[in-house]
C-alpha cells in the first residue's frame, strides 16, 4: 500500500503513539521468538518506534504502519542474531567457547502447540522464577503496554515499585536463559493460576482504564479474551480456565452499553441492556457449562465470579437482578480468594439485596485497609450508600474524594459530577 500523506509533525507523531501502542504487545512477542529476551525485544521495538517518528513524518505514514513496525523490529533483530553468530564465530576460531552462538528458534512442533507468539510471551512472562508480582507487572507492559504510571495504578502501588519489579523480572529471565515458549504438562500447569490472573488484568485494564482519555481501551480487552479463549481450547479439562473465559465473555458482552455518546461512563444500572451482546452472553453460558463440567470440587474464583457476571447476563432490567443469589456468590468467593476488592463489591451485592444500612458497616471496615488507601472506587462505594441513606453531604465528601483519587479523566469527571449532584 502506497504511503499516506503527512498531517503534520504533530498530527504524525500521534498516528505513531498510536499505533506502537495497539501493536506493541504483537511485536514484542514476535522479536523475542527471534531474540529470545524479552528485555532485548522490548528494546528492538523502541528501536523501531524512534525509527516511525524519524521517518513517517518525512516519507508520510505507510499504508500498514502495524505491519511496517513489525517489519522494522523483525529486521532489527535478526541484524542482531546474525551479529551475535557473527561474534561467536570469531570467538571460536580464536579458541574461545562457542557455546554463545544463539540460532533463531524453530516453531515449535508438538501435537499441541499453538503458534501464538502472544501466549507464549504470556507464559514466558508468567515464569515461576518470577514473583507473583514481578510476573502481572511484566506482562502488563508486554501484553499490556501499559506505562510504568498505568501499571503502578492498576497493581496498587507506587511507581518506582513497578518500576523495579519490571527491571528485575527482566534481569531474571535474562539471567537464567528462560524459554520463550509454552510449556508442557506440570509445567504448564503449573503457571495456569498466574496466567489467568495477569490475562484477567489486561482485560481488566481496558475495561475500565485506570488512567487517560479513554475509560475503555477494546484492543486490550479483546486481546484478553482471544488469549482466554486459546487457553481454554489449550486447556479442556480445566475449569478455572474455562470460568476466566466465561467471565471475560460476560463483561465484554456489556462494553457498548458502558459509555454515553461522549465516552463518557455509564453505570450498570443505568446501561441500556438492549445494546449487550447477546452472542456473547450465548458464549459465556457455554463456557461457564464447560467449567462446571469440567470442575471435580467446588467451583473456583473465576467459575464464581462468572456465575456472579451470568446472574447480571439474565436479568434484563436492572430491577430483575437476582441481588440475593450475588451477595451469596460474593460469600463464597470471599472464603475461596479473600481480598479487599472481593469484600467492597461483596458489599454493593449486600446493599443491593439488604440495603444500604447492612452494607455500610462492611465499607467501613475497609476504610484502613492499607491496599485501598488510593483506591478511589471505596470511597465512590462509600459515598453511593451514605447518598442512599439520606447522608447527602458526607456522600458528596466522598464523591469528591473518589474523583482525586481517579486516574482516568472519564471517571473523575463523572464522579465530580456525583458529588455536585444535590442529592450526593
Amino acid at each position: 500500500m502506497t504511503p499516506q500523506p503527512t498531517a503534520g509533525p504533530d498530527a504524525t507523531a500521534g498516528t505513531v503513539e498510536t499505533v506502537f501502542r495497539m501493536e506493541f504487545p504483537r511485536v514484542v512477542a514476535a522479536v523475542a521468538r527471534i531474540v529470545r529476551d524479552v528485555g532485548i525485544a522490548e528494546e528492538l521495538a523502541q528501536d523501531a518506534l524512534v525509527a516511525a517518528l524519524e521517518q513517517w513524518p518525512r516519507d508520510g505514514v505507510p499504508g500498514n504502519p502495524g505491519a511496517w513496525l513489525m517489519t522494522t523490529a523483525r529486521r532489527r533483530a535478526v541484524d542482531l542474531v546474525r551479529r551475535r553468530e557473527t561474534y561467536a564465530r570469531k570467538l571460536a576460531e580464536i579458541g574461545r567457547d562457542a557455546d554463545l552462538v544463539t540460532a533463531p528458534p524453530e516453531p515449535p512442533a508438538g501435537p499441541d502447540d499453538i503458534d501464538d507468539d502472544l501466549l507464549r510471551l504470556v507464559f514466558t512472562a508468567c515464569h515461576p522464577a518470577l514473583s507473583a508480582e514481578a510476573r502481572t507487572a511484566l506482562t502488563l507492559r508486554l501484553l499490556g503496554g501499559l506505562t510504568t504510571a498505568e501499571i503502578a495504578r492498576a497493581l496498587l502501588v507506587p511507581e518506582a515499585t513497578a518500576a523495579q519489579r519490571i527491571v528485575r523480572a527482566k534481569r531474571t529471565l535474562a539471567r537464567q536463559d528462560v524459554a520463550f515458549e509454552v510449556p508442557y504438562g506440570p509445567d504448564r500447569e503449573a503457571r495456569l493460576a498466574s496466567v489467568l490472573d495477569v490475562i484477567y488484568l489486561i482485560f481488566n485494564e481496558g475495561y475500565a482504564a485506570t488512567a487517560g482519555d479513554d475509560w475503555l481501551r477494546p484492543a486490550l480487552c479483546e486481546d484478553a479474551l482471544r488469549l482466554a479463549r486459546v487457553l481454554s481450547g489449550l486447556m479442556p479439562k480445566e475449569p478455572e480456565a474455562h470460568g476466566l473465559t466465561a467471565l471475560l465473555e460476560f463483561q465484554a458482552s456489556r462494553t457498548a452499553a458502558r459509555t454515553g455518546p461522549d465516552g463518557e461512563p455509564v453505570l450498570l444500572k443505568d446501561q441500556n441492556r438492549a445494546r449487550w451482546n447477546r452472542m456473547l452472553i450465548a458464549r459465556g453460558v457455554a463456557a461457564l457449562a464447560r467449567a462446571d463440567a469440567a470442575a471435580s470440587g467446588p467451583p473456583g474464583p473465576y467459575a464464581l465470579q462468572a456465575a456472579i457476571a451470568a446472574c447480571h447476563a439474565h436479568a434484563y432490567r436492572y430491577e430483575e437482578t437476582d441481588w440475593p443469589r450475588i451477595a451469596a456468590l460474593y460469600g463464597l468467593l470471599a472464603a475461596r480468594a479473600p481480598s479487599p476488592v472481593v469484600e467492597l463489591n461483596r458489599a454493593v451485592a449486600v446493599s443491593m439485596a439488604e440495603g444500604p444500612e447492612a452494607a455500610l458497616p462492611l465499607v467501613d471496615a475497609l476504610t484502613t485497609e492499607p491496599a485501598l488507601r488510593d483506591y478511589h472506587l471505596l470511597p465512590s462505594v462509600r459515598g453511593d450508600l451514605l447518598a442512599r441513606l439520606g447522608r447527602t453531604e458526607e456522600a458528596r465528601e466522598e464523591f469528591a474524594r473518589a474523583a482525586e483519587l481517579a486516574g482516568n479523566a472519564r471517571e473523575r469527571e463523572m464522579l465530580r459530577g456525583r458529588a455536585a449532584e444535590p442529592g450526593g
